[in-house]
């Protein structure tokens, strides 16, 4: 028989570091705010031309010397293509970045310059912002209706935990937010609310199983008999995602780390946050399994 792992004996621990966490997570996004993307603050597009396949680490290099250290460097189309994207509206930036560029002795062109808006960036964040509150209400009313509403509630804080603190790091390291980070919070939501679905349903099934066990020993019983999974698909996809960190290169640094870091925390909030949850509620077998009412019976003849 596996041994349980007493998971809520430290429980306590474990809230002080949630609290903890998330403080410094809100601190810094009040105080330091989120470093967006040109997604989102607009800037100033140039593409160019190379006669030889580009090597854009050098290019990132050359520009972050020349002052530009906030560009991102893409190729688009050939190897020969780049697209260059930074903050700012100077007419004369694509001159500017083009002789930057040429003191290195490369041969190139500029094609084309425009001004990008932040316009849609605004819209997908404000499209995106709604479509994440639908979300969280739809996944409320899910597990409400599947479980119950304690469950629903305790999956929606650990949510909440698992975006603030991803938002947190971004900030308090200044990593920028752009739409591939918009899209990892939104892959993160879904990783930890299939995670946390897991534990709730062998909670749920135990309930029936365990009828003397107590809530705190239902939890425990079931995160270990579910700790394997969780570890195997954690594991797993964290090293997919240190894959992307290591070899994707600058593009998809700012999806990575939100993804490493919200993964993390998803698989922490399962644990410790949604379960936790269930215990402060104090979740009982009634909950689950009404009490059937006995019907009166008319004795009289």
């Amino acid at each position: 028989m596996t041994r349980t792992i007493n998971f809520m004996g430290v429980r306590h621990i474990a809230f002080a570091i949630t609290v903890l966490l998330t403080l410094i997570a809100l601190g810094s996004l009040f105080t330091k705010g989120l470093n967006l993307g040109l997604d989102f603050t607009g800037g100033t597009q140039i593409e160019l031309g190379y006669e030889q396949p580009a090597d854009l680490g050098k290019i990132r290099q050359q520009l972050a010397a020349a002052g530009y250290g906030d560009a991102v460097v893409q190729n688009f189309g050939a190897t020969t293509d780049v697209v260059v994207r930074m903050q700012g509206d100077d007419p004369d930036l694509g001159v500017k970045v083009a002789a930057a560029l040429r003191q290195s002795g490369d041969a190139l062109e500029v094609k084309k310059v425009e001004f990008v808006g932040p316009q849609v960036g605004e819209e997908l964040r404000d499209q995106g912002g709604l479509g994440l509150l639908l979300a969280l209400g739809g996944v409320m009313l899910y597990l409400a209706f599947r479980f119950q509403w304690k469950f629903g509630l305790g999956a929606i804080i650990s949510l909440v935990h698992d975006v603030i603190v991803t938002l947190g790091i971004l900030s308090f390291f200044q990593i920028t937010f752009d739409l591939t980070v918009l899209a990892a919070l939104l892959a993160i939501i879904g990783y930890s609310l299939n995670d946390t679905i897991v534990v709730f349903d062998r909670v749920r099934e135990n309930f029936r199983v365990l009828r003397k066990a107590s809530l705190i020993e239902n939890i425990n019983i079931s995160t270990t008999q579910t700790l394997l999974r969780t570890l195997a698909t954690s594991i797993s996809t964290l090293l997919a995602i240190a894959a992307l960190l290591v070899f994707a290169g600058d593009n998809l640094f700012a999806f990575s780390i939100a993804l490493f870091v919200g993964v993390t925390a998803g698989t922490y909030s399962s644990v410790y946050i949604a379960n936790v949850v269930l215990v402060w509620l104090d979740l009982t077998v009634d909950d689950l399994i009404p009490p059937v009412v006995a019907e009166e019976v008319d004795e009289r003849p």
